[in-house]
């Protein structure tokens, strides 16, 4: 993909916070083809690759890393989705037009009154959203003060009535990894896990799931039992999820979180949920 490598800016809506969530790696079965679809259906440049890894981004930051050597079946907990954030509406939209020319099969398309959101999986069943933000100042707000969201249904027709019609040139600069949701066997132990220990505030309950965020955002982490309730750690070496980074946005933020992963039973870099979910933190 042809895209102009340049600093990514800060104008995503979630990254203006302390702690906002920075690559995602999954262990796959071929290494080669989940390269190849994350390349040329999702639209990432490949930024390194080798026999073990590949690694994928927008404008050279790190979005999506590829680990080959998965041994298992994915179980019950791990990876809903990981969620690539578009900077504009137009982006999503030709994205949309991207995926339509490729004939890619959405698994679903949902305005949350926050963001406008497009759903697909890759071909080994990992979850993938790619989705833009509203501003801050449109999202609604119920008499508390408290974040509204919602699942409406998304109108595609209008949507693609934005695209520049243009050939896809892959995703652009300032895509970044919006979020990461995630299946677990218990919300409230979630909640309890990234909120009372690593300091996450609770946004938004939906029935079987909690959304979670720093810096007043939607949410940078989602938790649900929708088809994992009650379910124990992941095995070691199974496919899907591997780890996924938090990023702090200055030192002082990041020496608190490394201080609240350590006492969560990790160490200074890195912290394992109570499903078997790694957290590292990035320098």
């Amino acid at each position: 993909m042809a895209v102009t490598t340049t600093a990514q800016p800060r104008t995503n809506e979630s990254l203006d916070a302390p702690v906002h969530i920075g690559a995602v790696s999954l262990r796959v079965r071929d290494l080669p083809g989940l390269t190849a679809f994350y390349r040329d259906a999702i639209g990432l440049s490949v930024i390194s690759e080798n026999e073990r890894e590949s690694v994928l981004g927008a404008g050279g930051v790190p979005l999506v890393r590829l680990e080959a050597g998965a041994q298992a079946p994915s179980s019950a907990a791990g990876l809903f989705h990981l969620a690539l954030l578009l900077p504009s509406r137009a982006d999503l939209a030709n994205w949309l037009g991207h995926a339509a020319s490729r004939r890619l099969r959405l698994e679903g398309a949902s305005d949350h009154l926050v963001s406008e959101a497009l759903y697909l999986s890759d071909p080994e069943g990992n979850g993938i959203e790619i989705y833009r933000d509203r501003s801050r100042a449109e999202w609604p707000r119920a008499p508390g003060g408290e974040i509204k969201m919602a699942t409406d249904r998304l109108d595609l027709d209008a949507l693609l009535r934005e695209a520049d019609g243009r050939d896809y040139a892959g995703m652009p600069d300032g895509t970044v990894m919006g979020h990461i949701h995630l299946r677990v066997g218990d919300v409230a132990g979630a909640e309890a896990f990234y909120r009372d220990k690593l300091g996450f505030d609770v946004m938004v309950h939906y029935p079987g799931a909690a959304f979670m965020a720093t810096g007043g955002y939607h949410h940078h982490i989602a938790a649900n039992i929708w088809h994992s309730r009650g379910t124990g750690p992941r095995r070691d070496n199974e496919a899907g999820l591997s780890n996924f980074e938090l990023v702090a946005r200055n030192e002082e933020a990041r020496a608190a979180l490394s201080r609240r992963m350590a006492a969560a039973g990790g160490d200074a870099e890195s912290v394992v949920d109570p499903w078997g979910n790694r957290i590292t933190l990035r320098p």
